[in-house]
């Protein structure tokens, strides 16, 4: 690649990472922000107001997940026919509207119907754009993934902050309560973001027509993009059930989710346990530490694995760390800086992400089915998922504050079970890579223009 080439390519990808992650980031961002309006509101008024009683709270938050879960795969198969560029920005303004929606509920039924249609549009958003920076060069991906996934932290870091200044600057404007101008101005942030993404977010090289990109950048996208089978999205269910279940991807990457997922943090209701030592502001403050740790080391092993491809070193270096963290927690008699220090330990659970959808995005693309990898990525989101519904239910009951030694033991051996799917992973990865080079090698060309392998889907 000459100069030129290298100048245009250095710019093309400053415009993509504006137009596409960074447009990404920002719905993520409102994301967070939206799923802790509930929390915010039911906290300054929503209980009272709505007459709910004492496992209401509960029951909305799994009534979000629920919608979540089973708008995963429907996601995936839309995305196959219709162009993320609007299928995403639009659930945006649809989840957007729901959230402002919440407001003028009157009854639990009324918000938990609001909530679980919510989450399934909600559930658009995460693998959505891992799918859409999957099409990015193999080198590229981890750190966009990793960059994006941080924003959910920093949602969290500044939901609550954000969403209480909301509430106490309205509350009582126009004679309304100060929990239901939570999710009017929530969701009212949303829409020019959505908006913004029907009319700016690119669509695939081929059929874009956005103005800020010239031919010559349109023409590098496209070879840059990774090869694809002819009817790749093809969604008939028995060829897409087929192609799906036939190799083993969606198994071992499913589980490779599930085992990742396994670190469930317990600092907030550990502090809530002394809150006698700790000010209420420390109590809210200091578990803020454990998500800066989090965003720091994705970054960081992002930045890594895409330059050097050491997936592997990552792997083992990140259960090392949660196998520490582990060990000093289920010692019963630790000071509470050697508690300190394991709990913030535990956020560089984090730096799984660019080995969860950065390695798979990579792996899930090789045999050129964008279908079969849609419904992949939305498979390993569902597995996590499904595991959070009683994950810290069980092995972090508020009961066994401030000690958890049940979570503890099954960290350590969760890290185990981690290590052994890595090993799956690296095999997949090699397994992958090499069917990839020989199918390049049967098929007489692939078309530079379109990027397309010459292959039919079954």
């Amino acid at each position: 690649m000459g100069q030129n080439d290298s100048a245009l390519e250095k710019r093309l990808i400053r415009k993509l990472d504006f137009f596409i992650v960074a447009y990404c980031c920002l719905c993520y961002f409102l994301n967070y922000l939206d799923r802790n309006a509930l929390a915010n509101a039911y906290v300054a008024g929503m209980k009272e107001s709505l007459n709910l009683k004492q496992n209401d709270y509960s029951s909305l938050l799994s009534i979000f997940t629920a919608g979540l879960l089973t708008g995963n795969i429907p996601h995936a198969l839309i995305l196959q026919k219709v162009q993320p560029r609007i299928w995403i920005p639009t659930t945006v303004l649809v989840w957007s509207g729901l959230t402002m929606a919440c407001a003028g509920c009157h009854n639990f039924a009324q918000i938990a119907t609001v909530r679980f249609l919510q989450g399934w549009f909600e559930g658009s958003l995460y693998c959505g754009a891992i799918f859409i920076v999957g099409s990015c060069k193999a080198d590229e991906i981890s750190v966009r993934t990793s960059i994006f996934t941080s924003v959910g932290q920093v949602g969290s870091m500044f939901a609550g902050i954000m969403m209480t200044a909301m509430r106490t600057s309205m509350d009582g404007h126009r004679g309304m309560e100060g929990w239901r101008w939570v999710f009017i101005v929530d969701g009212l942030m949303g829409v020019p973001v959505g908006i913004f993404g029907l009319l700016f977010l690119p669509n695939t090289p081929k059929s874009t027509k956005m103005p800020y990109l010239s031919k010559e950048e349109i023409e590098l996208a496209i070879s840059r993009m990774p090869p694809v089978a002819r009817d790749s999205k093809k969604i008939n269910p028995r060829s897409l059930a087929k192609r799906v279940l036939k190799t083993p991807n969606i198994y071992i990457l499913t589980a490779f989710s599930i085992f990742s997922a396994m670190t469930e943090g317990c600092f907030l209701l550990w502090m809530r346990h002394y809150q006698d030592k700790y000010s209420k502001a420390a109590v809210n403050t200091y578990p803020l530490g454990i998500q800066a740790v989090a965003i720091v080391s994705m970054i960081v092993a992002g930045a890594y694995v895409d330059r050097t491809k050491n997936y592997v070193v990552v792997g083992i270096v990140s259960g090392l760390l949660q196998m520490l963290s582990g060990a000093m927690l289920v010692v019963p008699s630790l000071p509470d800086a050697g508690t300190f220090f394991a709990m913030y330990l535990s956020g560089t659970s984090f730096v799984v992400n660019p080995l969860l959808y950065g390695w798979g995005g990579v792996i899930t693309r090789r045999n050129g089915d964008e279908a079969a990898r849609a419904v992949t990525l939305y498979t390993m989101s569902t597995g996590g998922l499904l595991l959070y519904t009683f994950w810290g239910i069980v092995l972090y009951p508020a009961s066994d504050a401030p000690y958890w030694k049940k979570g503890a033991i099954t960290l350590m051996v969760a890290v185990l079970g981690f290590w052994t799917i890595l090993y799956w992973v690296n095999w997949l990865d090699k397994r992958t890579q090499k069917l990839l080079e020989d199918k390049e090698a049967e098929v007489d060309v692939v078309v530079s223009e379109t990027q397309v392998i010459e292959t039919k889907v079954a």
